[in-house]
């Protein structure tokens, strides 16, 4: 009966030493996290005070203060003044359909390498993805004759074919991975009814794939809007530049333009931030169940 209660306290003992060490690791993670989002955070928040500052309350109390007052000149000097209007819709014109091509190839290739497997079918699926891995900065003097040979140089049609190719191996990758995670038995069972491929994959297959294209949706966009290398190769003129372009080249007439970059760059963020709210619920739903398979 001894030996009994002794083993029991030592079994209590044990599962608080447990507890108490799982509780020490889970704090230490919070501070962890926490640590990283103040780091991720305090250059945003340095970006949003600026853009509330007149220049000489920039140069005197530095970036990091807070205004005095709210000063929203900066926000309507980016948006009378500067070409901010062009930046933008050129962005659009070019992060729209290169994400719509990327995406709308992405799930054609996902769904036949997945689905409608044919021989050789993963050595030309390896080749795709193979240009996950080739950094954009090798093609630049190949696509910056072929697209002046073809007077497309200085326009938006560059930067929309080459985001789109670019966009396309992850595109397929993740389709390709979230059509395999679907059974083979509902593909069978439309064929059976009478259903066409394509029938299966608009009926089908798109629309439980939600959270697979709106992680697509969401990085593609993402990228493609961001996107500083491209604009400054493949165009000259202002009227061509997307928004990332213009916020670098928002100058004052003696000095950079700090409070007139600072609300560039939070005007310019909100499409992304939106895109990301819209999404926000099937992102994680998405990105998980895309990688279970591959």
């Amino acid at each position: 009966m001894t030996n009994d209660i002794g083993l029991e306290n030592e079994r209590t003992v044990k599962s608080w030493r447990r507890s108490g060490g799982s509780v020490y690791r889970k704090i230490l993670l919070y501070v962890i996290l926490t640590a990283i989002a103040i780091v991720y955070i305090m250059p945003v928040l340095g970006v949003i005070l600026t853009s509330f500052k007149l220049n000489s309350e920039i140069v005197m109390e530095g970036l990091w203060t807070l205004p005095k007052a709210l000063h929203l000149d900066n926000y309507k000097e980016v948006w009378f003044v500067a070409n901010i209007q062009t930046y933008m819709k050129n962005s659009f014109l070019v992060t729209i359909p290169a994400t719509s091509i990327s995406i709308m190839l992405g799930v054609l290739m996902g769904y036949v390498f997945s689905k409608l497997p044919f021989k050789g079918s993963e050595i030309l699926f390896m080749f795709v993805l193979a240009g996950m891995f080739f950094p954009p900065q090798i093609v630049l003097i190949p696509l910056f004759k072929f697209y002046n040979t073809v007077k497309l140089y200085d326009t938006l049609w560059p930067m929309i074919i080459t985001h789109s190719a670019f966009g396309l191996p992850i595109c397929t990758l993740i389709m390709r991975n979230f059509f395999s995670s679907i059974p083979k038995a509902i593909r069978e069972a439309a064929i059976i009814d009478g259903a066409s491929e394509l029938q299966v994959l608009l009926n089908i297959m798109l629309p439980v794939s939600l959270p697979a294209l709106a992680v697509l949706a969401t990085l593609q966009f993402t990228w493609i809007w961001n996107d500083f290398l491209f604009p400054i190769i493949f165009t000259k003129s202002d009227s061509m530049r997307t928004i990332m372009v213009g916020l670098i080249s928002m100058k004052g007439q003696y000095s950079i333009a700090y409070g007139a970059q600072g609300a560039m760059a939070v005007i310019a963020s909100m499409p992304t931030l939106i895109i990301f709210i819209f999404f926000q619920r099937y992102f994680i739903k998405g990105m998980t169940m895309g990688s279970v398979k591959g």
